[in-house]
């Protein structure tokens, strides 16, 4: 039984770095965009993905590309 994958939805999501709290844990945020074209290259998502994090306030920690894809019988 062969199995084909069909991508469903692509977002971006930019980790930042907030600093710490009153007790010393790390602060963590992150900004997703969402509508991704599922065919766009990577080079291509990270290249937006840098340019948005030159916009940023806080300094980046993580660029991540999340996707997610049916399985389906084929």
């Amino acid at each position: 039984m062969a199995v084909e994958v069909r991508p469903t939805v692509t977002r971006l999501r930019i980790n930042m770095d907030y600093g710490t709290d009153a007790n010393g844990r790390k602060l963590t945020r992150s900004k997703s965009f969402n509508n991704v074209k599922p065919d766009a290259a990577d080079q291509t998502i990270f290249d937006v993905a840098i340019a948005l994090a030159d916009l940023q306030e806080h300094p980046v920690t993580a660029i991540r590309k999340v996707s997610e894809s049916d399985l389906v019988e084929a």
